[in-house]
């Protein structure tokens, strides 16, 4: 054995007790640590000759890095929809590394991680209140959710041609629909040769809505003239946490033939609470849903799920099946997710989320998700009281969006958001709204109370002043 590992081997459970300790010291001090990260070291790196080992790589990495890891974390990052970890879903996660599992089949090496992985959709599908009809797993994040769904619709277009687009390649277009479409869906649209360009637009709703407006929708279809296509569905828009209207679209589904697809990467959790899950009333007739996890369900990064309906399993094995190295089964035959999903490797993501979902419950996950819609709720009540600030849109959800009250340009928003980030208490995102330049607070942290809100408040206050002190100048 290499003398370094050898070293190491022997002093682990010191090594593991000293991060314990570190760890512990962190999570403890969210509240306190920077949400913004000063200017990096401009160091070279080299590779040592024999390592430093353990230990002094500890240290080097405290010494170069530590102050720099913001509290994307903490209570008060509200940029990209960036939920904390649970105490539960950290456990769950440090097992994952230890137990290092490649999560594949039920039968054979690795079903004992495979069987968790499936349980845990099953204990999603609960908390969602979807019926079991629906078949999942867990990927890197809303991103590859969205391949994956749109993946097997687009084999579904193609059958309903009498073509095996996942063995023939593509050619022409495949209709897609939106309103409103992430960021991510466009990206998927892209790497699965539909082309990020051949989205067919669907009106949005007047004022300030970024719902699909549905006369236009089913305007599009009909003139489709029964040509299968998929529809993008917004469960919650970036912007504003809008929502298409569901029931409608299951209404539309049964006279037009779509694959309908919900992205609900975090809208998804309003159907947690009682108050809020008529917003997504009707999604169980949807043929896909992509929903994140390292958003409110606030496990660690790299974790979000699939959604199919059960029916569709044979076409999503013909969108993913592994059937060609001599030393795997065949796809129909046993179960595993490389048959399901694009990758073949893969570490156990779901088990921050068994831990967290057993250790919280229904009523945990309700209380975070309304917690976090009353904290949005308060800044946004504030803003509208505010001569400084001003609301691009109702808070409907979890995200506030609003804008400088005398902002004309771009470059204002975003001297402003740089004296609001500079002291490190609070961060929030740019965005542009209706072609108002504005900017996202979203409220995902289990951790926000109602003091953050009125240290954000004061945070706002202060670094507005500020800059209109350097404006006058």
């Amino acid at each position: 054995m290499n003398g370094q590992l050898k070293t190491d081997l022997s002093q682990l459970g010191n090594l593991l007790e000293v991060i314990r300790l570190q760890c512990a010291e962190v999570l403890q001090s969210l509240g306190n640590r920077s949400t913004s990260a000063p200017a990096l070291i401009k160091e070279s790196p080299h590779l040592d000759d024999i390592g430093i080992g353990a230990n002094e790589t500890l240290r080097l990495f405290n010494q170069r890095f530590e102050k720099m890891m913001v509290a994307s974390a903490g209570p008060r990052y509200l940029g990209f929809v960036t939920g904390g970890s649970t105490p539960a879903a950290i456990m769950g996660d440090w097992l994952t590394a230890v137990y290092d599992q490649n999560t594949q089949a039920l039968n054979g090496n690795g079903d004992v991680s495979a069987r968790i992985e499936v349980e845990t959709i099953q204990l999603l599908l609960d908390l969602f209140r979807l019926p079991h009809s629906f078949f999942g797993g867990f990927v890197t994040g809303a991103t590859m959710s969205n391949f994956t769904c749109l993946s097997v619709a687009r084999q579904w277009v193609g059958r309903q041609k009498n073509r095996d687009i996942a063995r023939e390649g593509l050619s022409g277009t495949l209709p897609v629909l939106s309103a409103t479409p992430h960021s991510s869906a466009i990206k998927s649209m892209a790497m699965l040769g539909l082309g990020s360009n051949n989205l067919v637009k669907i009106q949005t709703l007047e004022g300030n809505r970024e719902a699909m407006d549905m006369d236009d929708l089913e305007k599009k279809l009909a003139a489709l003239n029964g040509e299968p296509c998929t529809v993008i569905c917004s469960g919650g828009t970036v912007n504003t946490v809008d929502f298409d209207d569901m029931k409608a679209l299951s209404g539309l589904k049964k006279k037009y033939n779509f694959w309908w697809h919900i992205d609900a990467a975090f809208g998804a959790f309003a159907a947690c609470s009682p108050i809020h899950q008529h917003l997504v009333e009707g999604w169980e007739e949807a043929d896909s849903i992509t929903i994140d996890c390292h958003k409110w369900l606030n496990v660690p990064y790299d974790s979000a799920i699939f959604l199919v309906k059960e029916e569709y399993r044979n076409l999503q094995v013909e969108s993913f099946q592994n059937s060609n190295a001599p030393y795997l089964e065949d796809p129909l035959a046993n179960f595993s997710y490389m048959n399901f999903l694009p990758e073949n490797s893969r570490r156990l993501r779901a088990l921050p989320a068994w831990f967290t979902l057993n250790a919280y419950g229904k009523k945990g996950y309700c209380d975070i998700v309304e917690n976090s819609i009353e904290l949005a709720k308060q800044l946004g009540e504030k803003i509208e009281a505010s001569q400084v600030f001003h609301l691009l849109a109702p808070v409907r959800l979890n995200t506030v969006c609003f804008t400088l009250a005398e902002v004309v340009e771009q470059v204002d928003l975003h001297q402003f958001l740089d004296k609001l980030t500079k002291e490190g208490k609070v961060f929030m995102t740019p965005t542009v709204f209706k072609g108002y330049a504005g900017i996202r607070a979203a409220f995902v942290n289990w951790r926000t109370t109602a003091d953050d809100i009125e240290l954000v408040w004061q945070e706002m206050n202060r670094a507005y002043a500020a800059f209109k002190k350097q404006t006058v100048k």
